[in-house]
């Protein structure tokens, strides 16, 4: 049976932040995540993405339908109580291979073109390096995606401008009040979300105060971007002079919680109060928003307000799709290649022996034979296996160099029934240990198969 790339994964197109922000995992929950995933049996290589507005496991599986059950049961536990099978999309195949290159490139982002996500892909990829979840075809997989993301970023404008969550969240801000100059901003969290917010606040004019949990990232980052650094315990005396507030950490549980807001309204004289949540999961309690005179925005109102912002994106996103487009196609020709060459291996192994089992049943009949008489029989048995072999080898390396992606590999299944081959790929289930060939005579086979190649593509040529 086939392995085949897989994509199994809930994101901001229709999962919303209440449910994405239960299957948000940092990184030490990723590693222990994944190597359950992985442990489980019916994925042979894994990456999970974990982000803001996505989780995503990228897999190789032989097994479509426990590898479904199974990842389906990790979104379920970690999603519990809510069921999240109506929210998940799946992708197999150069599909699955599509969806990764378009999410590493920023074209399937909330915010079409942001940066951040290619940092988060080459993250989840490292981490599963770490685990040592991730072989042959997943690595190539991402390997080509950060490729793909560079050539998009270099040959198109779709990264061009402002395009990250945090410039979402201060426009949404600026659009507020017109003008954010000498407007006070509490910037709540020192990441690298909020890095990005404060310098883009400060170059609007905003007042910046920065409150952390680590004091001394607070003082760095309120340095930095000309802003005033402050303890967490100053939290509700900063949110009661604030006008904005945009929260962005890593906190588990709510920073900024119901009970502390009704304190705050009251310190405030029940003055408006605009707040933005950019965290998964959320920093602000949702019920927040039924308090007087606040005004709470989470992920998903971003959302709507970076879609206003997509018409000026359309034609970068065009080119970018056709760049994809065409990095599709070379991987499915990379992934065809993977069946050739063990596909000839097998049907040259298969060749040569009848060839030399007729000989052998040949040589009581023949008598005693000489040095010289020995060389030409087996150089004779040579010739007959490379005539035999010329003609289906040099179609079989036609058909899988033109056209699309898979146009040759019908070819070369037939090959493999017709002549009952057992191969075994890096893009194919593994075989039983029992029929596996010594890993010395394969190099050998491989090395000559490469010469065969070689030797057709040539002859094809003159011909």
């Amino acid at each position: 049976m086939t392995r085949e790339i897989r994509v199994y994964g809930l994101s901001h197109h229709g999962t919303p932040v209440s449910v994405r922000e239960r299957l948000a995992s940092g990184e030490h929950r990723v590693i222990d995540d994944l190597g359950r995933l992985v442990d489980g049996g019916a994925l042979d290589e894994g990456v999970l993405l974990s982000t803001c507005n996505r989780v995503e496991v990228v897999a190789t599986t032989s097994d479509a339908r426990e590898a479904r059950r199974q990842v389906l049961g990790y979104f379920n536990q970690r999603a519990a109580p809510e069921r999240v099978e109506s929210y998940v999309y799946e992708y197999d195949g150069l599909e699955a291979v599509k969806h990764l290159f378009r999410v590493a490139s920023g074209l399937d982002s909330m915010v079409l073109g942001e940066p951040q996500i290619l940092g988060q892909v080459k993250e989840a990829y490292a981490t599963a390096t770490k685990v040592g979840s991730t072989g042959t075809l997943l690595s190539r997989c991402f390997d080509r995606s950060f490729k793909v993301a560079k050539r998009v970023r270099s040959e198109t404008g779709l990264a061009a401008g402002n395009v990250s969550i945090s410039s979402i969240a201060c426009e949404l801000a600026e659009k507020i009040f017109g003008d954010l100059v000498r407007r006070r901003v509490l910037l709540v969290g020192a990441g690298k979300m909020s890095e990005a917010a404060a310098r883009s606040l400060t170059a609007r004019g905003a007042e910046l105060t920065v409150v952390n949990r680590n004091p001394e990232r607070a003082r760095s980052l309120a340095e930095a971007c000309g802003g005033r650094p402050r303890p967490l315990e100053a939290l509700a005396t900063e949110l009661a002079e604030a006008d904005v507030v945009i929260s962005s950490t890593a906190k588990e549980g709510y920073v900024i919680t119901h009970e502390l807001m009704q304190g705050v309204v009251k310190m405030r004289k029940f003055r408006q109060l605009f707040l933005i949540d950019i965290a998964v999961p959320r920093d602000i309690d949702p019920r927040v928003d039924g308090l007087r005179n606040v005004f709470l925005y989470d992920m998903d109102d971003l959302k709507r307000v970076s879609h206003a912002n997509m018409s000026a994106r359309e034609r970068a996103a065009s080119d970018a799709e056709a760049i994809i487009g065409q990095e599709v196609a070379e991987y499915g020709k990379w992934l065809d290649s993977l069946e050739l060459t063990p596909t000839i291996v097998a049907l040259r192994n298969r060749v040569r022996e009848v060839v030399l089992r007729e000989k052998d049943k040949a040589l009581p009949r023949l008598g005693s034979l000489d040095a010289r008489q020995a060389k030409a029989l087996n150089g004779l048995c040579e010739s007959i296996v490379n005539q035999l072999l010329h003609a289906p080898l040099t179609r079989l390396k036609q058909d899988s160099s033109s056209g699309e992606p898979g146009d040759g590999m019908a070819l070369v299944e037939a090959v493999q029934e017709l002549f009952a081959l057992d191969v075994d790929t890096p893009g194919r289930a593994a075989p039983d240990p029992s029929k596996s060939r010594a890993a010395a005579g394969e190099r050998e086979s491989m090395a000559e198969a490469s010469s065969e190649l070689a030797t057709a593509e040539s002859r094809a040529r003159r011909s």
